[in-house]
């Protein structure tokens, strides 16, 4: 039992026994001596009670303080278990409170270092408000920062009817908006719907479609500088000696047989090295060179279907099983150009499923967010996470015969017909999707 106890139980002995000796002297009708001993009796209890309440006061005091998220106070333990339990709970939800704050912190400066465009929403009493917006998101909206999601209807309204119409649910799609007025320009968009029992959020992500396609551009050209550079240090290296070693042979004031026969060995080798390099630039002028399409109403169905008869031959000799899922959809494109591309596809294809025992290639067509996709899949060995950065890289291949323009070229028809290639890994083998405009 601590000091303050003994002393508020002092005072409750005490109110007892002045109460008991006021009784005491009520029935001997001695008046002043039980209006003293009476008043000594409610005094003690007051001062009994304002003991226990000086606790109790502390105690709510700490306890408003956390409610209130104010951990300015400096609280100490004072011997009685309710004050200090209290201060306890103060020091506990303080460190909790700062753990949130630093790791809130973290987690903002980390969004707002994105590349793209961050919104996350949240709902309260059926209605959205933001929860979160990261900078990259207001540049390319061109919209300053509002914590109401209604607000964001009046200075972008097309953005926001779009994300409404998402029902603020799983979405992904393309869409072209206009930002200021300006000329309309293509962004990519997700929205990923994040709930548990108490909240429900709505996570928006956004990223323009011309900052990605100029980013994989540098990218593609770095990248391309770098084989440029590696193909003519291979090439041009070698003969160089051979060419040196020529000029000191001829040099020689007699040429003997032996000479003679270095001399034809070397020429070979730089006639080889030569029509290497010209093989080089050709692939290289078909890849920078890409003849415009010549555009007209087509059915993608009957392009397939060419496609597949042309190559009917290395399908039955490789014994290889197609399965199609066609729609009747058609395109404005260029048909010899989709062709070549798909062609390009199947023989990827039919080169990934050679080491199968059952050998498949699957090709659909359907409509998907307001765009036709065109997907070849195999099952075949699939392609690495080390080199799946790289497919699309000009003479980037790990086929022996190879030329490596192939998925290239391929990639350059269907940007010239304003859609988009793609590889998507799959749990066993490899798809790559074709997506064209309606």
């Amino acid at each position: 039992m601590n000091k303050q106890q003994i002393i508020w139980l002092i005072f409750i002995l005490l109110a007892i026994v002045s109460g008991i000796f006021a009784f005491d002297f009520y029935t001997q009708t001695k008046w002043i001596n039980f209006g003293l001993f009476t008043g000594v009796s409610i005094g003690c209890i007051i001062l009994a009670q304002i003991s226990a309440l000086s606790y109790v006061q502390k105690s709510e005091k700490i306890l408003l303080a956390i409610q209130k998220k104010d951990f300015s106070l400096f609280p100490k333990t004072e011997e009685n278990n309710l004050v200090d339990n209290a201060v306890k709970l103060y020091y506990q939800s303080k460190e909790e409170y700062l753990t949130l704050s630093s790791y809130k912190l973290l987690y903002e400066e980390i969004l707002n270092q994105l590349e793209i465009g961050l919104m996350i929403l949240t709902e309260k009493n059926n209605q959205w408000e933001v929860f979160y917006v990261n900078p990259v998101f207001l540049e390319i909206l061109q919209i300053p920062k509002y914590n109401s999601w209604e607000l964001y209807e009046s200075k972008t309204s097309e953005f926001y009817k779009i994300i409404a119409q998402t029902n603020y649910e799983n979405s992904q799609e393309f869409f072209d908006i206009s930002i200021n007025e300006n000329v309309k320009q293509s962004f990519s968009l997700r929205t990923k719907k994040v709930q548990n029992v108490k909240n429900r959020f709505c996570i928006i992500s956004l990223e323009s479609v011309q900052k990605i396609i100029e980013q994989k551009e540098k990218l593609a050209w770095n990248n391309l500088m770098k084989v440029i550079s590696h193909e003519l240090l291979n090439t041009l290296t070698p003969v160089n000696s051979l060419i040196q070693n020529l000029e000191y042979i001829a040099n020689q004031e007699i040429v003997d047989k032996d000479d003679q026969e270095e001399m034809k060995e070397s020429l070979m080798i730089i006639n080889s090295k030569s029509k290497q390099l010209l093989n080089f630039v050709d692939d290289y002028r078909q890849v920078a060179e890409l003849p415009k399409p010549v555009f007209k109403t087509i059915s993608l169905t009957q392009i397939v279907e060419s496609a597949l008869n042309f190559l009917k031959p290395e399908f039955e000799k490789n014994q290889i099983k197609i399965i199609n899922s066609l729609e009747n959809q058609m395109i404005f494109a260029d048909q010899k150009m989709i062709e070549r591309c798909l062609i390009n596809l199947y023989l990827n294809a039919i080169y990934a499923v050679a080491d199968n025992s059952e050998r498949i290639i699957k090709t659909e067509i359907k409509t998907f967010n307001k765009r036709i996709l065109l997907s070849v899949e195999d099952n075949g060995i699939g392609i690495s996470n080390e080199i799946k950065d790289k497919i699309f890289l000009p003479f980037f291949t790990t086929r022996i015969s190879g030329s490596g323009i192939g998925l290239t070229l391929s990639k350059s028809i269907i940007e010239a017909h304003k859609g988009y290639l793609n590889y998507k890994p799959i749990e066993k083998g490899s798809r790559f999707e074709m997506w064209f405009l309606e």
